[in-house]
């Protein structure tokens, strides 16, 4: 071997400088976007025809407030029951029995239809249609328990119930994609082990669905805190209830939506941060 080639065979091998592709498309599309933003934000922070200083009296007002937690109560006993009922559809929705199944999907394909304002007018006018609730053994006389329905059904049940109704319907699908996720021999094993088909559901196939059904599940769990805005058809007592109400006596409505709309985002973000570390943590087991 010549001198020459000694030398190149102890030098280290050159290296390529990689260069990096440079993406002048997104540096455009984020200086089109920021552009956009300081306009956005400029035009609605000197538009003459929008007074802040009311929105800054009202945001922390205690009328607002009061139905912020309204609204936050909805969402979470809205989210509980509805969830609870998912849980129970889906399952009757996988059951052999035909009847069974059956009744599982024409609720679900109702509670999914029915536009969620139809139904929460409809609720909460039952006492048009019902003067009381009866407990009692059909075709006799003997009653157990009876209330006049505008007592019992209070604009605040009625939101709740609606929601409920309204989200276990698209709940209930999340929840059996998540089930059918789970392959089928995890229940033959289980089965193998002796577990019966309730322990196989609480303790082999729902635990594993969960990585399937909690990220959409958190995304109804959004859902139905901006849907609750809509029980203020019925003067549910919540976020916007409230804000409209002000609304209709300081005659600043423009004002008032923005102040409900700084709460629904606030939440929202809250919500979203909530639910990042919820997948994360779901997605270790």
């Amino acid at each position: 071997m010549s001198i020459t080639a000694k030398i190149r065979a102890n030098q280290p091998p050159a290296r390529a400088d990689v260069v990096p592709l440079r993406h002048w498309g997104r540096g455009v599309f984020a200086v089109v976007v920021a552009i956009t933003v300081v306009v956005i934000v400029n035009s609605l922070a000197t538009n003459p025809n929008i007074e802040w200083s009311i929105v800054g009296d009202y945001l922390f007002d205690h009328n607002i407030l009061r139905g912020l937690r309204k609204t936050l109560e909805m969402t979470v006993l809205g989210t509980i029951f509805a969830t609870a009922l998912a849980v129970v559809i889906a399952v009757m929705r996988l059951s052999p029995s035909k009847i069974i199944s059956g009744t599982a999907a024409a609720y679900a394909f109702f509670f999914r239809g029915i536009p969620l304002i139809v139904l929460l007018i409809l609720i909460g006018n039952l006492g048009l249609f019902f003067k009381n609730f009866t407990v009692a053994i059909p075709f006799t006389d003997i009653t157990f328990w009876s209330r006049p329905v505008r007592d019992v059904m209070t604009p605040f049940r009625a939101s709740v119930l609606g929601l409920s109704l309204a989200g276990s319907g698209y709940m209930s699908e999340i929840v059996r994609g998540g089930l059918l996720a789970v392959g089928r021999g995890q229940h033959e094993a289980a089965k193998a082990i002796g577990l019966t088909s309730g322990r196989t559901l609480r303790y082999i196939v729902l635990p594993q669905a969960l990585r399937v059904i909690v990220p959409p599940l958190g995304n109804e769990l959004i859902a139905m805190l901006k849907a609750s805005a809509i029980v203020s058809v019925i003067a549910g007592g919540d976020l916007l209830t409230v804000a409209l109400g002000i609304s209709g006596r300081n005659f600043r409505t423009i004002e008032m939506l923005i102040v409900a709309t700084i709460w629904y985002l606030l939440v929202i973000v809250v919500l979203s941060i909530g639910q990042y570390f919820v997948e994360r943590k779901v997605a270790e087991r």
